[in-house]
């Protein structure tokens, strides 16, 4: 397997709206034909939400749906099985659209910092508050994505694989900012040490292929999320200000492939793909980068998942990042 694949010019976040996986895998498939990815369908319920569908792939730790949210448990129950099956319903339906397909495919997961702040222990705390629990489940965590990958590597045995993990808590985590139950205290920060050296180790997983970190939350990380490993990182390009500039350019400069998030995730007017990129090549000449690194270095992407889309504007989200990075590559002045 190529160890460092082509990135594609432009590619999907990860949720879709509705339920029926043929459907949602004919889009993933047929929007992007350089860069699909396994779609994910959290309308279908518990389990099919974003926490719930990664923590089915755990491996000797399971998690059942409570009032509050998702807690850890000591066996599988049927929340665990219904996301399994969901999964295993998704990869049906992808495999049956990548018949034959060599390239560049994405799957993601949520990371583990944000798995720690949405799962609860035993007594209704985030495990983000007990490092040891922490510790447990990035290593659950990484052992389910080591098997979850060989899966798809099975079933679709072209494929070039490129691991997405979904980090929208992450600057919370950073900044102390994640409640505790009762609502009136915060978790502790942890370490910013441990919360890189434990991405690497999940990021360590995927020696095969590249990591891309995704968070549409503002201050998105770049250079720790760069020390742990990931080649890419994916954001909401809206999100960013000048004071982003210099760990942006740092970024380019150091390889680090950009998925920036230009399109709307949620029902909108389009502008023309020309206008959608706009702000990436003012970025750009702002940086003072040359024009011709710009296919290089990007990738087009809706600014977050499109699970609160209309079905229509979801298709047409995901054609609009295929058009805009063409008058990126036609044009990258």
């Amino acid at each position: 397997m190529n160890a460092n694949p082509t990135f594609g010019p432009a590619t999907g976040i990860g949720s879709l709206p509705g339920g029926d996986a043929r459907e949602a895998a004919r889009t993933a498939t047929g929007s992007f034909e350089t860069f699909p990815f396994l779609p994910e369908l959290p309308a279908r319920g518990p389990g099919a939400d974003m926490i719930g569908r990664t923590a089915g792939m755990l491996v000797e730790l399971y998690a059942r749906v409570e009032p509050s949210g998702w807690r850890i448990g000591d066996r599988p129950g049927r929340d665990t099985k219904r996301a399994r099956s969901w999964l295993g319903e998704d990869l049906d339906a992808l495999e049956e659209f990548t018949q034959g397909y060599e390239g560049a495919l994405k799957v993601q997961a949520v990371g583990p910092w944000t798995l720690a702040a949405a799962l609860e222990l035993r007594n209704g705390e985030a495990a983000l508050g007990d490092p040891g629990a922490c510790r447990d489940l990035a290593a659950s965590l990484a052992e389910g994505l080591r098997q979850h990958l060989a899966e798809v590597q099975r079933r679709i045995p072209g494929a070039q694989l490129v691991l997405q993990l979904d980090e929208p808590s992450l600057v919370a985590v950073l900044r102390g900012q994640v409640r505790t139950a009762s609502g009136y205290r915060t978790h502790r920060a942890p370490d910013r040490q441990v919360v890189e050296a434990t991405l690497r180790d999940v990021v360590g997983v995927h020696a095969g292929g590249p990591v891309v970190v995704h968070s549409c939350a503002p201050d998105v990380p770049f250079a720790l999320l760069r020390r742990a490993g990931a080649a890419a990182v994916s954001f909401d390009f809206s999100l960013l200000t000048e004071r982003d500039d210099d760990v942006i350019g740092e970024a380019v400069e150091s390889g680090t492939r950009l998925f920036a998030g230009v399109v709307p995730g949620t029902d909108t007017r389009l502008s023309d793909p020309a206008g959608s990129v706009m702000g990436v090549r003012t970025l750009w000449r702002r940086l003072g980068l040359h024009p011709g690194l710009l296919t290089d270095a990007v990738t087009l992407t809706p600014s977050c998942g499109l699970a609160g889309a209309s079905p229509a504007y979801a298709r047409e989200a995901l054609a609009h990042c295929v058009r805009a990075a063409r008058s990126l590559a036609d044009n990258p002045e």
